[in-house]
């Protein structure tokens, strides 16, 4: 080890120590380190934890005189798994380390909601990359012996130490993909950086935005069977003869016009696109070709129609190629799209080629097919891919557009009160995709009515219980909460975060509740004290707070639909472990006051008066309709998860019901340890639900009001489940074979008169595409055209207001030391996007090390990194680059604090472009004096 690589691991030992856990190395260290030495090291671990020992371990590393203990040692990083660290220490550049800072500082606010959101064993199968293997298996442990909430904080503990840069993201992933609530405050910012960060520091190319989305509603027809002929949905595609709707659906499209395609669920779109698909192909003269793009929004319907179209071109010598958020960083867009006939997409994936270049134009494609198409509205990526397409057609480009295809079960109406603003609304939407056709089926209506069966609908009003001891003492433990919460709120004087410790107006056992809780957390997160102790004390308390309050909520709504029992079970399981973690004075404290309550709270769960009268309702309803019709296949959708597990139990304890042998069907992520509702599993059950009579009822969540065909379902019940008229119109599309009925049950007179505008806003709804049809198609091509025009010019208009410049002088203070480093006055822009800074001062505030990975770029070279020269500061500022004649430093703003001189007000920037200061040029001239 040379002397300087010594000094370097000295100066940089504050990163290690934060990082390293020493005895998951010491099995490789053991020939440079003495017995003791090794025993010293366990016994600090033991006694005072992780970076204690760390701290020992490198005291004695620097002690070691031997020549090869160095290299041994980041050996042994590489060996244990800690790629980060070593890959840092090699070269003497901690920058992705320390960018990881913000993230750890957010995970310690957070970690006391962690802990009572995340159960480890559901997302530590896609968190195994950012763990050493060690730590893995430490937190299965610890699951398995003390519960998932000493799990969980073992997770938060192994998360903070880890050098992996992209844990912060993986963790918002496996979040999303568990459906977890937490991961509304787990905000990773997935934007770009700027220009001068990006293109000038990293090797890579741009990182796509990529949108993943995980959601309860796919629309997957490897989920079902589905109403049209098998060979519709199967993997060989036998030929087979369209139904006259299918091809009086087809008929527009075929003649090359831009069209929604508006019919029934289970009806068969997805064949209709094929023949459209394939019509649309086969036009093309010799020498030229057809490009279709087909997007699906979720990531399981993007899977099975890559299937689907898959199975039915490639047979035909079409190439079928597909790219989502999963695959799009393994795998070249470019490449696909040029040598692909047909490209099935994920819209957010077209919206970042669109962005960075890689697909030039939407000219490209000559088919584009927007499944599920009402979604095109405001931010939603379907609208911004359009806005290119608008862009590019009220241009006046002479580049050809592709043809446009929607599908949906329902346009919609909006907020339409009267046909008219239904008609506009519509209207909005075919401006939106640039339709100048509607189809829906009229020539066939009976033969699409003889496939597509439309239930009976009933509702029933059930009274509540009429006197809920259970919900009085679980309201009396929320006040009690918070006012503890109150109390601490009213410990920060004057900040008051923006009054939301004023709680009024707040029904408990509500999602209006529930939402102010998470409003509370997400400001809690943002709460800045000059007193960083206090802060963290006073930010840990408020979370403790307002997650007990959230399961205390969560346990009203479950007693509010379905047993006390259940309800009284699920706290149960919640105090127990909040004993098995942590378990701090906040919590002793909180778990006490419900023991207290415990004795009075299991007396009435148990007390038979206090059934719930809902239940009762529900139980005649299936004992009636199984009493016509024992054959009856049953959907009963709930809103949530804990409802499905809650009413299973409820139906399996039963003896009335429990012949119905209930099964569930839930979304992607995991409910508990044994239950896990993947792709697979959701099939596996349906697959039982159709072809065996082991299953009589299906209960679900969202998950099965898309795409689910069941011919043999004849019974949908809606279990306090409305939604909008799209939601309705899915939800009731599950009950198909004749004589089906669809209950709402419900104990809110509201939510049935919700379902009765949502039936009024369906036949308005018809009557505005009828009316609509009715148009001449001029007159309606004008229309859409104004309403393009009109959308456009607000969009330019938007945001174009250009912001008040500040031309006060501002200091830039390193964030991590505070150590002043330069003024704005001595700030220049080179090239638009990069910031250097004027004079010899700044220059002896930074050091330099060269730089890991040296490259051009157009009229830069990077040669150096550039580091804060403060002792045992070393914060990353930036890089040192050759700029044709000139040496210059670039800095980035987020590496500084900004003050202003005259009030010493702080503020924190992501981007240069949100700080507005006079941003003056870069001059050759003035640099040369």
């Amino acid at each position: 080890m040379t002397a300087e690589e010594r000094r370097n691991l000295h100066a940089f030992q504050n990163y290690v120590t934060k990082i390293l856990d020493p005895t998951y190395i010491l099995s490789y260290m053991a020939p440079w380190l003495k017995e003791d030495e090794l025993q010293y090291i366990q016994a600090e671990k033991t006694n005072k934890g992780a970076m204690e020992a760390a701290s020992l371990f490198l005291k004695f590393l620097l002690e070691l005189q031997e020549e090869g203990w160095f290299r041994a040692f980041l050996d042994a990083l590489d060996h244990a798994g800690y790629s980060g660290l070593c890959e840092a220490i090699e070269s003497w550049d901690f920058q992705k380390i320390e960018k990881l800072e913000e993230y750890r500082l957010l995970l310690r606010r957070l970690q006391p909601e962690f802990k009572t959101s995340i159960d480890p064993a559901h997302i530590l199968p896609d968190m195994c990359e950012c763990l050493i293997n060690q730590e893995v298996e430490e937190i299965k442990q610890v699951c398995s012996n003390k519960g998932s909430m000493a799990g969980a904080e073992k997770m938060v503990e192994c998360l903070l130490r880890s050098d992996k840069e992209n844990w912060p993201k993986t963790l918002k992933l496996a979040l999303e993909k568990d459906e977890n609530k937490f991961s509304e405050l787990w905000i990773v910012d997935k934007g770009s950086k700027d220009v001068e960060t990006k293109d000038l520091e990293d090797e890579e190319t741009t990182t796509s935005d990529i949108q993943i989305v995980y959601k309860e509603e796919p629309e997957c027809q490897n989920l079902s069977q589905n109403s049209c002929p098998p060979s519709e949905v199967s993997h060989t595609y036998s030929p087979i003869k369209p139904r006259n709707y299918q091809l009086e659906l087809t008929l527009p499209a075929k003649q090359g016009r831009n069209t929604i395609i508006c019919a029934p669920t289970g009806c068969g779109k997805t064949f209709v696109s094929l023949l459209i698909c394939e019509h649309h192909l086969q036009k093309f003269p010799q020498g030229q070709k057809g490009k279709v793009v087909f997007f699906a929004i979720q990531l399981p319907v993007y899977e099975q129609q890559k299937s689907v179209f898959s199975n039915y071109f490639e047979r035909r010598g079409y190439k079928v190629s597909g790219i989502s958020g999963a695959t799009s960083e393994k795998v070249s867009v470019e490449q696909i799209v040029e040598n692909s006939d047909i490209i099935i997409l994920t819209p957010q994936i077209l919206l970042n080629s669109l962005k960075n270049g890689t697909v030039p134009s939407l000219s490209v494609f000559t088919l584009m097919i927007f499944d599920e198409c009402h979604n095109t509205s405001k931010h939603h990526p379907y609208n911004m891919i359009m806005f290119n397409y608008l862009d590019q057609k009220l241009g006046r480009s002479s580049d050809p557009l592709p043809q446009i295809i929607g599908l949906t079960a329902s346009v919609g109406v909006g907020d339409a009160k009267s046909t008219t603003e239904a008609m506009e609304y519509i209207c909005k939407l075919c401006a939106s995709l640039d339709i100048s056709v509607i189809a829906t089926v009229k020539d066939n209506l009976e033969e699409l009515e003889e496939i597509v069966y439309k239930p009976q609908k009933f509702f029933r009003k059930v009274e509540l219980r009429t006197n809920d001891r259970f919900k009085h003492i679980i309201s009396q433990l929320m006040r009690e909460t918070e006012s503890l919460a109150k109390s601490v709120f009213d410990e920060l004087g004057t900040i008051t975060l923006e009054n939301l410790s004023e709680i009024q107006n707040r029904n408990y056992g509500t999602q209006k509740y529930e939402q102010w809780i998470v409003t509370v957390q997400k400001k809690c997160m943002v709460l800045q004290m000059a007193d960083k102790d206090e802060e963290s004390r006073i930010c840990k308390a408020l979370f403790l707070y307002t997650s007990h309050l959230r399961k205390l909520n969560d346990a009203l709504i479950i007693n509010e639909h379905a047993r006390m029992k259940d309800a009284l079970d699920y706290l149960k399981d919640f105090f127990t472990n909040v004993r098995s973690a942590g378990f701090d004075e906040i919590e002793q404290d909180l778990t006490r006051k419900f023991e207290e309550k415990l004795q009075e709270l299991e007396s009435i769960s148990m007390d038979p008066s206090n059934e719930n009268p809902k239940l009762k309702d529900l139980c005649f309803i299936l004992q009636e309709e199984y009493h016509f019709n024992p054959d009856t296949r049953t959907i009963l959708f709930v809103k949530t998860r804990a409802l499905v597990d809650a009413l299973k139990k409820w139906i399996e304890e039963n003896s009335k019901l429990s012949f119905l042998k209930p099964g569930i069907l839930t979304g992607r992520g995991k409910t508990n340890q044994n239950i896990g509702m993947t792709l697979p599993a959701q099939k596996c059950v349906l697959d039982a639900f159709r072809t065996t009579d082991d299953n009589k009822i299906l209960i679900a969540t969202s998950v099965a009001d898309e795409g689910i065909d069941i011919a043999q379902c004849n019974l949908v019940i809606l279990y306090e489940y409305v939604g909008n008229v799209i939601k309705m119109i899915q939800t009731r599309g599950r009950g198909r074979a004749r004589g089906s009925k669809c209950f709402l049950l419900t104990s809110n007179a509201d939510v049935i008169e919700k379902e009765k505008i949502n039936m009024y806003k369906e036949k308005m709804m018809n009557e505005s595409i009828l009316k609509l049809q009715s148009w001449d198609e001029e007159v309606f091509k004008e229309k859409v055209l104004q309403i393009q025009i009109h959308e456009k010019f607000i969009r330019d208009n938007q945001g174009k207001a250009k912001p008040v410049l500040d031309k006060k002088n501002k200091k830039l203070l390193c964030r991590k030391c505070k150590a002043v480093a330069c003024y704005t006055a001595d700030i220049r822009v080179v090239e638009e996007c990069h910031f250097t800074v004027l004079g010899d001062a700044f220059r002896e505030r930074f050091v330099s090390k060269s730089h890991p990975r040296p490259k051009s770029f157009g009229c830069f070279e990077k040669k150096a990194k550039i580091f804060c020269a403060r002792e045992n500061c070393h914060h990353d500022w930036g890089i040192y680059v050759k700029y044709n004649t000139f040496e210059i430093p670039v800095i980035k703003i987020e590496s500084f604090v900004v003050e202003d001189i005259a009030t010493g007000q702080q503020t924190l920037y992501a981007k240069w472009r949100d700080f507005h200061f006079e941003k003056l040029p870069f001059d050759a001239a003035e640099m040369s004096k």
